[in-house]
């Protein structure tokens, strides 16, 4: 494919686009929905090649058509004879183990190239944080002689089918140190430029390529619904036109290629996760999305058609569930959904390529488990990622062939899929990893001018008063706030690790902060630094400048559920910084770095300007570009928001088009230089104790959280033993240890979501969940017939009295007997866990000062995890919930 010319500056979009965004915002233009017309003469319709604009690129349209049924999708990429004659052939000389070897991918920290070898492994991946022999700083040399030892593996088999490797390059290569790192996808909605979302793909794949992998888990077609949902800004937009469009540019960007094949330069594109996972309800991860097969063909599907059109090779499924009882829509986990992968995607759709499982995917569908499920296999998954079980999953889905659980044709039709996607990709031709092109290149790593530029172009300013910015070449200015000085803060979850966290300003030797940014436009004589300002005076400076925002996460690690939108809750330092700064002589100019809209109306009246940042990558220069007046940087401002921003703090899900729509600033807001908006004093309320909850006398009717692979405010989880009764809280990387009893993380439902505590039976010891702040007043569950859940697998019975037990600020508490409980449980087996709270009511727990709701202690040795812990409404009415006379 001939690519369009080099950028010389930002595409914007039409004026015409901006009107639409305009006009949906207001509920002018309904996204399309239910009530949908057929097709005219009823015939299927047909999506191809999107319109483009005047740079070559695919246009955000004004308006979709309303569909009545899912489109066929006309792919650039086209069978080839020839390609179908070597696969059909290839296909019939397989035995079962190397057709099933293809269809299975392992961690690379779970298999060694002579198990590639033994086992004909179609691929691997690595997931985030894990590297070449698990060295965060591993140099391109070390991914490229893994790569290079797996390829050699694959090619040594009867078969020399080359294997292939994917990687979680969600913005840009970014488990690879020292790779410049772009915003993630909700900025590159913010510019509204998909000719950028073009290059940063291009840009991604020669990243790749550096490394040697083959296939970038990427991009993310989510059309966000619920900003609570953890993995929001990894959606381009809640506007489905804009993912559209960005689905096209990104998998054009990413493969590149001709009617037949990838380009020379290109990686295969992954379309994920098919389909709904932004719509979930309450924006639980992994949840259930309800909505109507309209909506799911005219809102969620919309990223697909413009994937599909450009040419993806590999759609990965979702984990949400698509039900909806009321509509008679009971499809479960999309991994086990037959209509969805086979009747919707492969068949009306017309997709010839691969549908991957997610990380453990298989897991959670009904009746399977991570290393064994025939229904996900007959619902159409094609490669499944199975990180550490894959020798089972190998063993079991051989064993359910002969059997004739799954159909033979159903493994051919797998793998034929699997040979299609590695010719197109050109690996039987290609040479090892390192001697292909790009690799090893330390120029594809760096493309810093790209980043800054989209950094640039993603920003949004919300409040200019008195037109304070730009700020003037000369200014002398003071910045406070946790992340001036913090790649970690400003790149976000997905990068080097996976939920973002561990990281530190060195791991990033070719990055440059915002404040790093603003010392390079200013000068560092005209630049001072203090992080919580403590100890300077505002009116010594031109302006304040204050970095806040939202820390790194990932994943459902990263859902709201029952908490608020309110920012100054989730992350009180930050009002702190600005109420020292406030009023004191300076202009206060408030720089977001976040991950998602929140509620920010406190923030907001202290700040004299105000921009979001979303989280910008690599190139903080790209922030200081725009706060200080440079002509021959750029124009200024141009990026509008690609999604609504609340003015309440519970205000969501929040999307045009929908009935009492009333943001605080709009889909498609964004001001100019020049503009200062009609941003006056804002109502700065919140509710006390999160959305949807009751206490006192009143009935709950939301979940309460208390650990959701990670702490959820105000609760934080500790041990306690006779070494530290006072309590060790058990940190970030989930460990904790005393003599008595330690703690790790473990898998439970899906990655690392649980805690396994092992008490070593050298004496007691607890673990629990505690706001060290106090007491909450919890009556409204009590009134809600609430129970106690969670999620747990018994690795070791235990051999002592065990108690579960919930406090009201010690000595204040009430306690069940769980040994028969724990005892009685399958062991290596997930259970579920009711207790209703009735059972700790009815032996004295005051309810009005609940500070510890989950605690579990025993005297001597016992292992179990926990994971999911909450107090759920109406559960102790379960059938499968425990009766407190059985708790013994």
């Amino acid at each position: 494919m001939t690519r369009p010319p080099a950028r010389s500056g930002p595409r914007r979009a039409a004026s015409a686009v901006l009107a639409g965004l305009a006009l949906l915002a207001t509920g002018a233009i309904a996204i399309p929905g239910a009530g949908a017309e057929s097709a005219k003469g009823g015939k299927q319709p047909v999506i191809g090649a999107p319109a483009r604009d005047g740079h070559g690129c695919a246009r955000i349209e004004r308006t979709l058509p309303t569909l009545a049924d899912w489109p066929k999708v006309d792919s650039r990429i086209k069978r080839n004879p020839a390609d179908e004659k070597r696969i059909a052939k290839i296909v019939a000389g397989m035995t079962l183990a190397e057709k099933v070897g293809q269809m299975t991918q392992p961690e690379i920290a779970a298999i060694t190239p002579e198990e590639v070898k033994q086992y004909y492994i179609g691929s691997v991946l690595n997931g985030g944080g894990s590297w070449p022999g698990r060295d965060k700083h591993a140099a391109p040399k070390a991914w490229l002689d893994l790569a290079d030892a797996y390829w050699q593996a694959s090619v040594g088999t009867r078969t020399k089918i080359p294997i292939i490797w994917g990687i979680d390059a969600v913005h840009g290569n970014n488990n690879v140190y020292g790779a410049t790192l772009f915003p993630h996808n909700i900025g590159l909605g913010a510019a509204h430029d998909p000719c950028l979302v073009r290059d940063i793909g291009a840009a991604t794949a020669a990243q790749i390529r550096a490394t040697g992998q083959d296939w970038a888990f990427a991009p993310t077609l989510a059309v966000v619904r619920d900003d609570r949902w953890g993995r929001t800004y990894e959606g381009f937009s809640e506007d489905p036109r804009i993912t559209r469009a960005f689905g096209y540019e990104a998998v054009r960007g990413l493969q590149g290629g001709s009617a037949h094949r990838l380009g020379q330069k290109g990686v295969i594109a992954t379309a994920k996760h098919f389909i709904g996972d932004g719509g979930t309800i309450k924006g639980v991860d992994q949840g259930v999305n309800p909505s109507s097969e309209a909506e799911m063909i005219n809102i969620h599907g919309q990223g697909y058609y413009g994937a599909l059109a450009a040419g993806a090779q590999t759609v990965m499924a979702s984990f949400n569930s698509w039900t909806n009882a009321d509509l008679g829509i009971n499809e479960g986990k999309l991994h086990g959904s037959k209509l969805a992968l086979t009747d919707i995607l492969k068949q009306k759709m017309g997709f010839d390529g691969v549908v991957v499982s997610d990380w453990n995917g298989i897991g959670q569908v009904a009746g399977c488990s991570n290393s064994s499920c025939a229904r996900a296999v007959n619902a159409g998954i094609d490669v499944v990622m199975v990180p550490n079980d894959w020798k089972a999953f190998i063993t079991n889905t051989i064993a359910q062939v002969e059997a004739g659980e799954i159909p033979m044709a159903r493994v051919d039709d797998a793998v034929k899929r699997i040979l299609r996607v590695k010719l197109r990709a050109g690996v039987f031709d290609a040479p090892k990893p390192s001697a292909r092109p790009l690799a090893g290149s330390a120029s594809a790593l760096q493309t810093r001018a790209l980043a800054r530029e989209a950094v640039r172009e993603s920003q949004v300013l919300l409040k200019n008063n008195g037109k304070v910015l730009p700020l003037a070449a000369d200014s002398k200015v003071l910045v406070v706030g946790k992340s001036a000085d913090s790649m970690q803060n400003q790149t976000g979850g997905w990068t080097l690790s996976w939920q973002g966290t561990g990281n530190t300003n060195a791991d990033f030797p070719n990055g440059t902060t915002i404040l790093g940014g603003l010392q390079e436009a200013l000068g560092t004589a005209d630049v001072t630094f203090s992080e919580t300002a403590d100890g300077v005076d505002p009116a010594a400076y031109d302006a304040v400048i204050a970095v806040i925002g939202e820390t790194p996460y990932a994943e459902g690690v990263g859902d709201l559920g029952r908490r608020s939108l309110e920012a100054a809750k989730l992350y009180p330092g930050d009002l702190a910084v600005l109420d020292k700064v406030r009023g004191k002589g300076a202009p206060v100019v408030t720089v977001y770095v976040t991950g998602r809209p929140l509620y920010v109306n406190k923030e907001l009246n202290r700040s004299d300007a105000f921009v979001v940042a979303w989280l910008p990558g690599t190139e903080g220069g790209g922030v200081a570009d725009l706060l200080i007046r440079k002509s021959h940087r750029s124009e200024g401002y141009t990026g509008k928001l690609s999604y609504s921003w609340p003015k309440s703090a519970c205000q969501t899900p929040l999307n045009p088009g929908t009935e009492g729509y009333d943001p605080l600033f709009p889909l498609g807001y964004g001001l100019r230089y020049g503009q200062t908006g009609s941003v006056g004093t804002l109502d700065e309320t919140s509710p006390e104790a999160g959305c949807g909850t009751s206490g006192g006398g009143g009935t709950a009717t939301e979940d309460l959280e208390i650990f959701n692979r990670t702490d959820i405010a105000p609760y934080k989880s500790f041990i306690g033993s006779p070494e530290n009764w006072g309590g060790t809280e058990i940190g970030v990387d989930g460990q904790a240890a005393h003599s008595e009893i330690n703690v790790v993380q473990s898998d439970v439902n899906v990655q690392q979501d649980g805690l396994k505590a092992t008490w070593t039976g050298t004496g007691p010891g607890q673990i629990y969940m505690q706001d060290p702040a106090g007491g909450s007043d919890l009556r409204g569950y009590l009134n809600a017939d609430a129970a106690l859940v969670f999620d747990t697998i018994v690795h070791q019975p235990p051999a002592a009295r065990t108690v579960i037990s919930v406090h009201c600020v010690y000595p204040c508490f009430s306690e069940v007997v769980a040994t028969s409980l724990f005892q009685g449980m399958p062991t290596g087996t997930k259970t579920t866990v009711k207790i209703p709270i009735s059972c700790f009511a009815a032996t004295g727990l005051d309810l009005e000062v609940i500070n510890t709701p989950f605690l579990v202690y025993t005297e001597a040795a016992f292992s179990a995890s926990f994971a999911n812990v909450r107090w759920v409404p109406q559960a102790a009415k379960d059938p499968d919930a425990r009766t407190c006379a059985s708790l013994t």
